[in-house]
């Protein structure tokens, strides 16, 4: 078979990092380009030791430039690079012809009004906001596959986006009602040296952070908006814990009148069912982490809290494959016509 030429821009992060492992058994890439401004010259296992004698070992990082991505023959680019910075590359990336599948927060959010307020800066390329398609493959996958822009969603909101939207596209919980909380793995907030990311303050330790406005409320809210077919606000409150990575999330809902529990398990298997990456536990079982850590799946299991009439949802995936890296490859699978459980 042909094989598709990629390039992962900003491989030096942890959510490039796990790109590149996931491409390394994939059989349908070839990996002609990494990026990284501080490992320019040297190559993958040097920088990456654990993957000394796989596929694409030697593959030497290069600086992130554009003009370098487009000659090295890639065709489908990722980019892992911080918000702002991406969609100047996506910009002459598209121009030259590529198909950009976009993991930071630039192409999500549809409204740049909404995107300067939550992320205090004016949207770089807001020309390209309605090409992009929001990657989460379970709502959009017929849309994705003819995608040049792919707007790979955060994993917060992947572990949030995925239990609501069925069980508000049929109008079953009260969209006022939604009260979110959510525990995340230290790899979620980047590969950098900020002393509220040390072991020491980390190990030992849980903490709620960036309430109560949390960037990804944006990209939640607007999801589940569109689902609801209403605006819908949440409280929403994200918590650090000594986790290399995870993502376990609580979400606490009203039913409307007279919904009770076989609507809300009716509703998300008529949904999920035939879904391959997402495993409904139901009433039975509750997510961990620990079983959904390296996977592309995430776990959905739920409640009916009699005492109080509300429906407990949790979930739990891997912030860095289903959160990140593999729902971006799960894009790829999709606009290549590819099995979408190939390296996954």
């Amino acid at each position: 078979m042909n094989l598709e030429n990629v390039a992962v821009v900003g491989a030096s992060g942890y959510s490039g990092e796990e790109l590149i492992r996931l491409l390394m058994r994939h059989p349908g890439v070839n990996l002609v380009s990494v990026t990284s401004r501080q490992h320019a010259g040297k190559v993958i296992e040097e920088v990456y030791p654990r993957f000394r004698g796989f596929k694409f070992s030697k593959v030497q990082f290069v600086d992130s430039n554009p003009e370098i991505i487009i000659a090295s023959g890639a065709k489908l680019i990722f980019l892992a690079l911080p918000h702002g910075l991406a969609a100047e590359f996506a910009r002459p990336l598209l121009k030259a012809g590529l198909r950009v599948i976009d993991l930071s927060a630039d192409f999500r959010i549809k409204d740049p009004e909404v995107y300067a307020d939550f992320y205090g800066e004016t949207h770089p390329a807001p020309e390209l906001l309605s090409a992009s398609v929001y990657g989460m493959p379970e709502l959009y996958r017929d849309r994705i596959r003819g995608a040049n822009l792919i707007a790979s969603p955060g994993c917060y909101p992947t572990s949030i986006i995925l239990p609501l939207v069925p069980l508000l596209k049929k109008q079953l919980l009260d969209p006022k009602s939604l009260v979110i909380n959510s525990m995340s793995g230290v790899s979620g907030a980047g590969r950098n040296a900020s002393i509220d990311f040390l072991y020491v303050e980390c190990n030992e330790n849980a903490r709620a952070y960036g309430l109560p406005r949390h960037r990804h409320l944006s990209e939640i809210e607007q999801e589940l908006s569109f689902a609801a077919g209403e605006k819908v606000r949440v409280s929403f409150a994200p918590h650090l814990v000594p986790l290399n990575r995870g993502i376990l999330t609580t979400i606490h809902a009203m039913p409307v009148s007279g919904i009770g529990p076989d609507e809300i398990t009716a509703a998300l298997e008529e949904a999920y069912g035939d879904e391959g990456f997402v495993r409904l536990l139901g009433t039975q079982a509750l997510p961990e982490i620990k079983n959904v850590v390296y996977t592309n799946f995430i776990d959905i299991g739920w409640k009916h809290d009699a005492r109080t009439g509300r429906v407990i949802l949790n979930s739990a995936e891997d912030n860095l494959v289903k959160g990140a890296a593999g729902q971006a490859i799960q894009s790829l699978n999709i606009m290549c016509g590819w099995p979408e459980s190939w390296a996954l």
